[in-house]
């Protein structure tokens, strides 16, 4: 919690579990909003599977930065009217509940818009709120499937292909943050402290499908449709990741009339002839493979160093193809703080990307990694509604928390 961030103010309860939903309250706690997870008492599952190092979980201590935890028993009275509570003080709430546990914990939009009508409440499904698949389990990687993404990845005679890495999952959380934003600022524009909150329904599938919206709109409606192309892409060459002579790999995007002339320089082909078949977007697409195969050939001749080198020298935009103790070496991401590193109790220390956009006057900041379980029940409990210790006792005694 902050109280200097730009969100500095905004009370969110976080009744998510896993990897998708969670990230949309852990960017709001990114930038200053008092973020309170709600954990079953024997914790959100997330803690216990996946990647473990040590006895801790680097995804916890990811999707739970800068939340405070509480444990609550939904199954029990004294818990449910504890949450009641909650969500009278409550700005947002951010969930991933199955039909059937709105129903049984009383959590559908409806009942909790009767109780606190500025309530801004984001429901988080694979499929979305409404459709033939709503009632349908999803996970990113059905959300990657069915949005078309791993269709147009992979190489073009090879089959499709999911990212190696929660894709899905981190363009979720984008959205419900998106989401959040526009239901808070067209609740809270309205005069006198009447605006009301909204229910913001964010699919999984659907910020996937915002992926492909060019592809989508230049697809004229005939025939099979756009497909994968490897690294390439059908309206501009050359775009690729390419070899160099010591073996390691960049990636090059120089799609302009401009940039091609310059291009065509550094590989030396830069005769008339050449600039005749080439210069011209229309006319290199007409011959993209051998395009893209000279660009190709010269960058094998060299060794990386040299390839960036040249190319940023021609004003041609290259950059290396990083792996992760790559980024973490790289001098740019360093002064830029891009990634930050934290001490966990049960992680050792652990690095977590920083926050985005960097905003100049109320930037974004990591407080601490995913904390330990009912690591704050009491504090928040007495902050957000007043509670003595003998009432966080009872409720203690009544197993609500």
């Amino acid at each position: 919690m902050s109280s200097s961030g730009a969100l500095a103010g905004l009370r969110v309860l976080d009744l998510t579990t896993l990897l998708a939903a969670p990230q949309i309250a852990a960017m709001l706690g990114d930038f200053g909003a008092d973020v309170v997870k709600l954990e079953p008492r024997g914790g959100d599952p997330l803690r216990q599977i996946g990647v473990r190092r040590g006895e801790g979980s680097p995804a916890w201590a990811w999707v739970a930065r800068n939340k405070r935890t509480i444990t609550l028993d939904l199954d029990v009275l004294e818990g449910q009217e504890l949450f009641a509570r909650l969500i009278d003080e409550a700005d947002v709430l951010v969930e991933n509940l199955t039909p059937s546990l709105r129903a049984r914990w009383h959590c559908d939009y409806a009942t909790l818009a009767a109780r606190n009508p500025r309530l801004v409440v984001v429901s988080v499904s694979c499929f979305g709120q409404s459709g033939p698949l709503a009632a349908e389990p999803g996970a990113g990687a059905l959300a990657e499937a069915f949005a078309g993404f791993a269709h147009m990845t992979g190489e073009a005679n090879g089959p499709p292909l999911l990212p190696s890495l929660p894709l899905g999952d981190a363009m979720t959380g984008f959205s419900g943050a998106l989401g959040v934003l526009l239901a808070c600022y067209a609740r809270d524009r309205q005069a006198g402290g009447s605006g009301r909150g909204q229910h913001v329904d964010v699919s999984m599938f659907e910020p996937i499908l915002q992926l492909l919206g060019l592809p989508i709109a230049t697809w004229d409606g005939v025939g099979a449709g756009p497909k994968r192309n490897g690294s390439r892409v059908e309206g501009g060459v050359p775009r690729n990741l390419y070899r160099c002579g010591d073996g390691a790999w960049i990636a090059l995007s120089g799609t302009t009339d401009a940039q091609v002339a310059r291009v065509l320089e550094v590989v030396g082909r830069d005769a008339p002839a050449d600039r005749a078949r080439y210069g011209k977007s229309a006319a290199r697409l007409a011959v993209a493979d051998e395009l893209d195969g000279l660009v190709a050939e010269w960058i094998a001749r060299h060794d990386r160093a040299v390839v960036l080198a040249t190319f940023r020298a021609a004003r041609v935009p290259v950059a290396p193809v990083n792996d992760v103790a790559d980024l973490m070496a790289d001098a740019h991401v360093r002064a830029r703080a891009s990634v930050e590193r934290f001490a966990d109790a049960e992680l050792g220390e652990v690095a977590l990307v920083a926050p985005t956009p960097k905003l100049g006057s109320t930037p974004g900041r990591h407080i601490r990694p995913g904390p330990a379980l009912s690591a704050h029940t009491d504090e928040v409990l007495r902050e957000w509604l007043a509670l003595s210790s003998d009432e966080i006792a009872r409720l203690r005694a009544a197993k609500a928390i």
